[in-house]
Formats: structure tokens, C-alpha cells, sequence
């Protein structure tokens, strides 16, 4: 997220909170695509971590794309860290190891959507060549110590830095050492975000499955296809995971509400300096636990929409629903992200076939699914079935749900074009992880150097 949301609103009540979620409701017509992605940034001349600070760093290609773009520089405590488009409509923020992040625009196909991520690769490598700079899609850090990654200077993150050790034993590397591909979706009605949330919950450790790119950490093989997805498993549970309560037939936005407002927060914003709120949840909040602490004690719609940023579910709600299973890959799945699961819950047809095909999938099933993918991939078995075979179950609905779509690019092509790289890890029957550990056992002689060069953007 690159900027802290600002918003004076006062919250005075549940019904506040549901009536904000239910405001994202809105008519097919205006459905959009929402698509985010982060990179490793590092020096070509020996594949290390770029800083924050000097004349070749992160800062640097920050100021060179605010250059180029024209959008506007945001800071913190003096320090730039994103860019905001000056209408909105997407931001350039950072990680806290550094990793380099596009929300895109919200568009309206995956044409749109696969140019926009093209585009900003072309224009960040321009800044990064002279600087001796590129970057790497991939799930985790394949190389540098936790010691060895770099810091942002942002206040955020700061104050998670110091809760994650309290909460889970990951935190710190899900911070710091992963990056992922995102895409975020609308819903028409409460009726329709059910459906889709329960939908796309169950089928996230498949996501986490076919994307699997992490398969190694400082240096060497990890013994695992996503780390990534291992990581999350530790983070901060109270946060992160699975929602047993999404899984009923009668949830609604309350529910999310309820869940939220007993989760810890990480802050509050006043006059632009940022207050530790990790020994509160946002219901003790709203009760005054902020009285005396703060002047402007009371919550606020920023608050609010702060709060729900800092939840990690596998899939979180806003006033739009993100798929947040998949780790960070090669440009092409910046494209399939979005693609697979647009092909499945925008299409009608696609998604009543989805939900069909996971309907009694209960919530200790799925749950034992997200818990086997970390190590198995496609391997790990629901019922009994191998993934695999599920996946290319759903991946048909996903590319019948795009066909039925029919958004076409200058060359009358549809958008089931983008999910080639998926369709080819059914093919191969095997993940990017496992191509890479592969060659890191073949060709690569046993060095995860190579990724650099065979991965990068």
C-alpha cells in the first residue's frame, strides 16, 4: 500500500463499518481489474540487494519514475516512498526488503491490464540500466540473508517489525523476503461478494500451487515450491489465513466486520506522525483506549480503512476482494494472476461451475489443502485426488469463463491468451519451483545465481 488512507469520517458505530464495505457494491458494467506486483530489486554486477539510500538505490528509481510519470512523490518523514497517479487510478510503493510494487489502474480487460504492467517494466528499466539495476520475479528471496536485506524507511513498517516476533515465527521473512502477484475484483451485491469470497478461499492454495516460485532461501534449496505460502502459514494468525465464519451460508459484510474489530491494530495517523495501536484491537479503539494518548482520540473513517488494509487473509475484503495466494513470478504470470481468477468469478457461467465444483468443500479440508501445498505443489491431494487433476478441472472453467467474456485486443484474440503459463504447468506436470530446482541441480551446478539472470525483468 503506498499511502496511508486520510479520512476524518467519524465511526461511531457497526453499522458505519458494513455500511463502507457494502458501499463497494456496484453493476457488472462497472466491474473492473485491479492488478498488483512486486520485484526484487538488485545489482547486476553481483546480484546484491539495492539500498535505500544513494545515488544508486531505491530512492533513486523512485525519483526517476516521478520523473517520468509525473505522478506525485510520496513521503514519509522526508522520505519518499511511492508515487500516487495524481487522479488515483494506481501507486508505486515499497515493501519493507525493498520490493518494488505496482498497484495498477483499475482497467477493464486483461489486455489493459497485461500493457499496463509492460509499460511500467519498460519505464523502470529505463531508470535502472544506467543505475546497473534490475529485478527479479519470484516468490521469495532465493539469495540474501535476512541480515543482508535492506529496510525501508517507513513508519509502518517499523511498528510491524516490532510486533511480528510477538505473534507468529515468520513475520519478519513475510516482510521482508517474499513478493507476490495480486488481483483485486469487485462484487455486485453481498449476495455476490459470498459467493465469490467462498469461491476463491477454497480455491486459493491452488493459486498458491500453480504459482509456486520459492523454492529457494539464503542460497540454497529451501524443501519447498512455496516458501512463500509456508511462510503465511506462521505469520500472525489472528490476522492471516483461512476465515472458518466465511465459509457459512449466511455470510454477510458484518461477519468480516465483527472479525476485524477484534483484531489488534498496527496504528493510528495524527498531524502526519504515526502511534504504536498494537496492544489494542479496533473494538477496544472505538471503546476510547486511545484517551489520553492522543488528542484526536476518537476513530475515523481513516482509521478504519487503515485497519482493513492491515489484514492478511488469504483473501481480504474491501470494497473489493484480493486473491493475495500466489507468489511473485516472470512477467507473463503477472498476466495469468489476474486471469486465472477474472476466467472464474466474472463470468456468471464460470462462476456457478467453480462454486459447483467446491460447494461441500468444508473449511478443515481446504485448510489441510493450504497446509500440504507449501511442500506438495500439485501434488498434495483433496479426496484423494491429486491436485493436478482438480486444477485442470477449474483452469477449464477459468478459460470457458474468459472465451464467454469475449474482450478482444486489436487482433480479435480473447483474454484466455493469458493463461498459457498456467496451461503449460499442466503440461510439464510441474511448477516454476520445480523447473528451477531443476536446473539448480543441472545446468546451474548447484548456484542460485543464475535465477538473477533466467528471471529477471
Amino acid at each position: 500500500m503506498a499511502r496511508d488512507t486520510t479520512d476524518q469520517t467519524p465511526v461511531r458505530s457497526i453499522a458505519d463499518m458494513t455500511e463502507y464495505l457494502a458501499a463497494g457494491c456496484k453493476p457488472k458494467e462497472r466491474f473492473r481489474i485491479g492488478t498488483e506486483h512486486e520485484k526484487f530489486v538488485f545489482f547486476t554486477a553481483d546480484n546484491s540487494p539495492v539500498p535505500y539510500f544513494g545515488d544508486r538505490s531505491i530512492s533513486a528509481l523512485l525519483k526517476g519514475m516521478q520523473e517520468k510519470s509525473g505522478w506525485e512523490p510520496i513521503l514519509d518523514a522526508g522520505n519518499i516512498i511511492g508515487l500516487g497517479e495524481p487522479s488515483g487510478m494506481g501507486a508505486i510503493s515499497l515493501e519493507p526488503g525493498g520490493q518494488f510494487e505496482l498497484s495498477g489502474a483499475p482497467l477493464e480487460t486483461l489486455h489493459q491490464t497485461c500493457k499496463e504492467s509492460q509499460q511500467h517494466l519498460a519505464t523502470l528499466r529505463d531508470i535502472a540500466e544506467p543505475l546497473g539495476i534490475r529485478f527479479l520475479g519470484m516468490g521469495g528471496s532465493p539469495k540474501w540473508t535476512f541480515d543482508e536485506t535492506p529496510r525501508m524507511p517507513k513508519s509502518r513498517y517499523e511498528i510491524m517489525t516490532r510486533y511480528m516476533p510477538k505473534v507468529g515465527t515468520k513475520g519478519l521473512d513475510m516482510m521482508y523476503r517474499t513478493c507476490t502477484i495480486q488481483v483485486n475484483l469487485d462484487f455486485s451485491s453481498e449476495a455476490d461478494m459470498r459467493r465469490k469470497m467462498q469461491v476463491s478461499l477454497k480455491l486459493q492454495p491452488l493459486a498458491t500451487a500453480l504459482f509456486a516460485s520459492s523454492p529457494f532461501t539464503d542460497g540454497k534449496p529451501n524443501g519447498l515450491l512455496s516458501w512463500r505460502g509456508d511462510i503465511w502459514r506462521d505469520t500472525d494468525n489472528n490476522r492471516a489465513g483461512l476465515l472458518p465464519f466465511a465459509f457459512s451460508p449466511d455470510f454477510v459484510f458484518e461477519n468480516y466486520v465483527e472479525w476485524a474489530l477484534d483484531v489488534p491494530m498496527y496504528f493510528i495517523v495524527r498531524d502526519g506522525k504515526y502511534h504504536d495501536c498494537t496492544h489494542i484491537t479496533f473494538r477496544q479503539f472505538m471503546g476510547g483506549a486511545m484517551k489520553g494518548v492522543v488528542a484526536d482520540f476518537e476513530p475515523n473513517m481513516g482509521d478504519w480503512t487503515n485497519h482493513l488494509s492491515t489484514l492478511f487473509p488469504d483473501v481480504r475484503l474491501k470494497r473489493f476482494l484480493e486473491m493475495r495466494g500466489a507468489d511473485g513470478g516472470p512477467w507473463r504470470r503477472i498476466c495469468a494472476l489476474p486471469a486465472f481468477w477474472v476466467g472464474l468469478l466474472y463470468d456468471d457461467g464460470a462462476l456457478d461451475a467453480a462454486e459447483a465444483l467446491t460447494r461441500d468443500w468444508t473449511y478443515d479440508e481446504v485448510l489441510a489443502l493450504r497446509n500440504g501445498v507449501p511442500a506438495k505443489g500439485l501434488s498434495a491431494e483433496h479426496r484423494g485426488r491429486p491436485l493436478m487433476e482438480i486444477a485442470r478441472e477449474v483452469l477449464a472453467i477459468s478459460r470457458g469463463g474468459l472465451v464467454a467474456r469475449n474482450r478482444l485486443n486489436g487482433d480479435g484474440v480473447d483474454e484466455s491468451i493469458f493463461l498459457a503459463p498456467l496451461e503449460e504447468v499442466l503440461a510439464k506436470k510441474a511448477t516454476l519451483a520445480e523447473d528451477m530446482l531443476a536446473l539448480y541441480h543441472g545446468r546451474w551446478g548447484g548456484s542460485v545465481d543464475p535465477v538473477f539472470t533466467e528471471y529477471q525483468y
